[in-house]
């Protein structure tokens, strides 16, 4: 009877565990794509790359976006060629965060002072859900300093993460968190105060705050209701219309594209263009550029959020831009607003 054949000899255990971890991949760490860079006056701003050459850009001086560009490297927002990119000054132009304050009240700045301080990127950010499909993003982070405190005396953390979608789209949230230790609650009015880029303001049109109520900034703040069928563009406006819808569509029918806006948490929008004798009387615009932008703002204006202690708000702006064509003199895309 022959004898069984030789069995190979097993391998010690650590070069099993070895062999094992050399046939299985190893996880890779997920990190956001970005780059922290120098931009003007020496501040510092990150890049976000997405595919097929989407950008954007996010100075730190102010978490603010300045540059939104799309796969042909056209630039979707408006940044004025005299913004003053020196602090204390808020820079003219992108998308500034208006906290705690929207608008002109007590002993706080204009727009409050989240758009002029320095924040700090966030490299261990609380969960949020995110599209796995969006790599490029990065998370800020802002903490009252003790002069913010003397001025507003209130302890908060707020969280900003900026994002760029694998189609070019563009996104903010913000999570804002009460964190005074004496039980004391806090109020602010918020906005993003997004400056779009436009061919000629004459040829813009806003779809979506048709049959709103707004309070006109420029007559004292009374309520109106609106008549349109669109807004449309011809002097001076500054509205806040209320309880706005949460998508709105801002219509250029010179370039064929429409900006498709659109908000959560935050019930109302501000629309805004200084026309030309305001535009002139602005240190940090240039006197025709009113005809090249339009601000549609996400806010929060008329009832301010109240937050108790351990408490947590959040607020997101997502901005896409499709093609837009005539159709029997109309715009055929506006179904954005329905999708």
């Amino acid at each position: 009877m022959a004898a069984p054949p030789p069995s190979s000899p097993s391998p010690p255990p650590a070069a099993a565990a070895a062999a094992t971890q050399q046939t299985q991949p190893q996880p890779q760490p997920q990190t956001p794509f970005y780059e922290l860079v120098k931009g003007n006056s020496g501040l510092e701003k990150v890049l976000l790359r997405g595919t097929r050459g989407f950008s954007a850009e996010v100075y730190l001086y102010g978490a603010q976006v300045t540059s939104w560009k799309n796969d042909h490297a056209e630039e979707l927002l408006f940044v004025s060629s005299k913004a003053i990119f020196k602090p204390p000054k808020a820079i003219r132009g992108g998308i500034p965060i208006c906290f705690p304050q929207f608008g002109t009240h007590g002993n706080l700045e204009q727009h409050g002072f989240a758009r002029n301080r320095l924040w700090t990127i966030d490299d261990n950010p609380p969960p949020l859900p995110v599209n796995p499909a969006i790599k490029s993003f990065v998370d800020l982070i802002l903490r009252p300093s003790d002069e913010d405190l003397k001025i507003w005396p209130h302890s908060f953390e707020f969280r900003l993460r900026v994002a760029l979608g694998p189609n070019g789209d563009l996104s903010l949230t913000s999570r804002i968190r009460n964190t005074n230790t004496d039980g004391r609650s806090f109020s602010y009015t918020f906005a993003y105060h997004t400056y779009f880029s436009v061919s000629d303001i004459s040829e813009v049109r806003v779809e979506g705050l048709e049959t709103m109520d707004y309070l006109d900034n420029l007559k004292g703040k009374e309520r109106f209701t609106e008549q349109g069928d669109a807004i449309v563009f011809e002097s001076e406006i500054d509205k806040v219309y209320l309880a706005a819808p949460s998508k709105i569509a801002i219509i250029d029918h010179e370039k064929k594209r429409t900006f498709v806006l659109t908000k959560e948490g935050l019930p109302d929008a501000v629309v805004w263009n200084p026309w030309d004798k305001k535009a002139k009387a602005m240190q940090d615009f240039g006197d025709g550029e009113y005809k090249h932008m339009l601000c549609v703002e996400p806010a929060a204006v008329e009832k301010p959020i109240t937050l108790k202690p351990g408490e947590e708000w959040k607020g997101r702006l997502a901005l896409s831009a499709v093609p837009s064509s005539y159709c029997s003199g109309q715009l055929d895309p506006l179904k954005v607003l329905q999708g």
